[in-house]
């Protein structure tokens, strides 16, 4: 009977230290959580750009989820929560319809929270499409930067590895504004994260060397700042937004066959239908998993580039 006991009180004991345990990292797993920088974010790829320069000091919220679009996505009560409870928000800046939509009232849910501008110093262009004619691309007056009008802008910034870099550095920027006893800290961190995306643009130039077709067709226009970058035509599908008219897909079918083109790149966001009409009629297959909002950017890039490349072939 006393050992009976003795194993009884044993067993009490252990799960009263097991429960203190558990509660005790509970509570420290709170604590380090609160003492992080919550940093809330518009898309995926800010999230990895923000992890890279912050690491651990960091909590990030992302406001698109992934496989959703910036152009239609609505904000949800937990997403507002965080905001009012960030120290920062790093909006893209470049006019991307989430932001169009919902910044003003983001900024006024938390009138304490800096606001990042990604976009700052930034090339901006609006990028006009002909079917048939390369894309033509006009500069962003700098000057007029109060971005009353930024619909016109092609938002898609970020897919340019060099506005990446510049991207990262206003986040760095920001985080040490808000934790300047930690700029050693950021500093160190941003530097690695810069030598590999000069890495990432060093090999998406040699993944395009020696093609000379150097042209694809897209569903959505988003690769406009590649595009230019790495002296490729982006020939799309969709115009302002809309379904291509009857003579429009006409024109891609053409346009397709006289430049040996057999891939449609159609993201995840979008829909495939006038991309797969367009596949059918050339004989060829449409691609629907380069996205231009994954939030392991290096690899989504590389990934991306090396499927643009391989249908130049």
């Amino acid at each position: 009977m006393k050992r009976i006991l003795i194993v009884i009180v044993y067993i009490m004991v252990s799960v009263f230290l097991i429960g203190t345990f558990i509660n005790c990292t509970r509570k420290s797993d709170k604590d380090v959580n609160e003492e992080k920088i919550r940093v809330v974010v518009s898309i995926p790829p800010q999230a990895e750009f923000v992890e890279r320069v912050g690491e651990d000091r960091v909590k990030v919220t992302v406001m698109v989820p992934p496989g959703a679009s910036p152009h239609t996505y609505e904000s949800t009560p937990g997403q507002l929560e965080e905001i009012s409870k960030a120290k920062i928000y790093a909006k893209v800046g470049s006019g991307i319809e989430f932001e169009l939509a919902w910044m003003d009232k983001i900024i006024k849910m938390n009138g304490e929270m800096l606001v990042v501008d990604c976009a700052s110093r930034v090339k901006l262009f609006t990028v006009s499409y002909k079917y048939g004619e390369a894309a033509v691309y006009y500069e962003y007056d700098e000057s007029d930067k109060a971005k009353s009008n930024l619909k016109g802008i092609d938002p898609h910034i970020w897919l340019s590895p060099a506005n990446a870099k510049i991207m990262v550095e206003n986040i760095y920027e920001g985080l040490v504004q808000i934790d300047p006893q930690s700029k050693e800290y950021y500093k160190k961190n941003l530097d690695g994260y810069l030598a590999e995306l000069d890495k990432l643009d060093d090999e998406i130039v040699q993944t395009f060397s020696g093609k000379e077709n150097k042209k694809i067709i897209v569903f959505h226009p988003t690769w406009a700042y590649f595009a230019k970058d790495y002296g490729i035509e982006q020939i799309p599908i969709e115009e302002e937004g809309k379904e291509p008219t009857a003579k429009g897909i006409e024109d891609l079918i053409s346009q397709a066959k006289e430049y040996n083109i057999k891939v449609i790149f159609a993201s995840p966001e979008f829909s495939t239908k006038s991309a797969e009409t367009v596949a059918r009629e050339i004989g060829g297959r449409v691609d629907p998993t380069i996205s231009p909002l994954e939030k392991d950017y290096l690899e989504n890039m590389r990934k991306a580039a090396e499927a643009f490349a391989g249908a130049m072939e």
